[in-house]
């Protein structure tokens, strides 16, 4: 015989069953393959995995992760930073970056994007959300440790959580064993490193805190003769001088940032630094340099060795 308290919850229970069993029709199109996009990110997104076959990379070192676990295969688009590998370069381009079109990237027909963080612009960005294109961004930062998490975070993305999990073991332990022999060196004898961005119309800028710059001459050993400031800022005469520069530091590419050492340090300001007595400037390839990926531990020996180990006008 049924009580009254056992009659009530099994009303209760009844009830709750009948509710839903009515809402059914109008739940189920909400984790439908061809569900609104406005539904899709807040409920099929964990219901059913992304469809990452046809993918579009977006940022150099993103790509440069994805060739070295293998699975460039599944690439059919790249921005223009992403460079390295070689083969990279035949990927059709979608634009820079931060520059993005929402047509260019749609014309490589993906089933996916894998962005680096600080893509965009936002407006780009949520054109290519609303196309029901998988989106994920993958956070960035300019330190020893966020170079293994974006190795891991690109894996979980491609379902190979196993061969990423290898690579940034590897690529970790080879960026201990770098930065340790970096870091080994006494304070007092650290060179002051000024990374130019641009000497475009002989204004100097000049990169400061929270940088990829910054982040590669603290790794490499050094300090950043400008690191007072967050960003990139284009500096006084006076702030360079302040600076008291050992070294200068640029990308080795083309337009403004070609200047010859004796161009760049003709500059008014930049004659009276410490950099131009000895016209110490080094180049290096910008995605190496900047790109804190894979290769970033090899890029901290070079840079050390241009800064301590040889002469730093070398690669004038």
């Amino acid at each position: 015989m049924i009580n009254g308290l056992d009659f009530r919850r099994l009303r209760r229970r009844e009830l709750v069953l009948t509710a839903f069993a009515l809402s059914a029709p109008f739940l189920l199109p909400a984790v439908a393959p061809g569900a609104p996009s406005f539904i899709r990110p807040a409920v099929a997104e964990e219901i059913q995995k992304a469809d990452v076959s046809r993918v579009v990379s977006v940022g150099g070192a993103i790509t440069e992760i994805i060739y070295a676990l293998g699975e460039a295969g599944r690439l059919v688009g790249r921005d223009s930073t992403s460079t390295y590998p070689e083969a990279a370069k035949r990927l059709p381009d979608v634009g820079y970056m931060r520059q993005l079109a929402p047509e260019g990237i749609i014309a490589a027909n993906p089933s996916a994007i894998i962005a680096i963080e600080g893509s965009g612009p936002p407006e780009a960005l949520a054109v290519l959300k609303e196309a029901n294109i998988a989106f994920t961004s993958v956070p960035e930062t300019f330190d020893k440790a966020g170079i293994p998490s974006k190795i891991r975070a690109v894996g979980a993305f491609l379902g190979v959580e196993e061969k990423a999990e290898i690579l940034a073991t590897r690529v970790e332990a080879d960026l201990d064993a770098a930065v340790s022999e970096s870091a080994a060196r006494a304070e007092g004898e650290r060179k002051r490193v000024l990374f130019i961005l641009s000497t475009q119309g002989g204004k100097v800028m000049a990169s400061g805190q929270g940088t990829a710059a910054n982040g590669i001459i603290e790794l490499a050993g050094a300090v950043n003769a400008v690191g007072t400031f967050p960003g990139y800022k284009a500096l006084t005469d006076e702030a360079i001088i302040e600076a008291k520069p050992d070294i200068v530091l640029m990308m080795d590419r083309g337009g403004e940032h070609s200047a010859k050492a004796d161009e760049l340090f003709a500059l008014p300001a930049l004659s009276l630094t410490p950099a131009a007595k000895n016209k110490a400037l080094i180049r290096m390839d910008g995605l190496h340099l900047l790109g804190f990926g894979p290769r970033t531990a090899s890029a901290v020996r070079e840079l050390n060795a241009a800064i301590y180990g040889k002469k730093a006008n070398a690669s004038q």
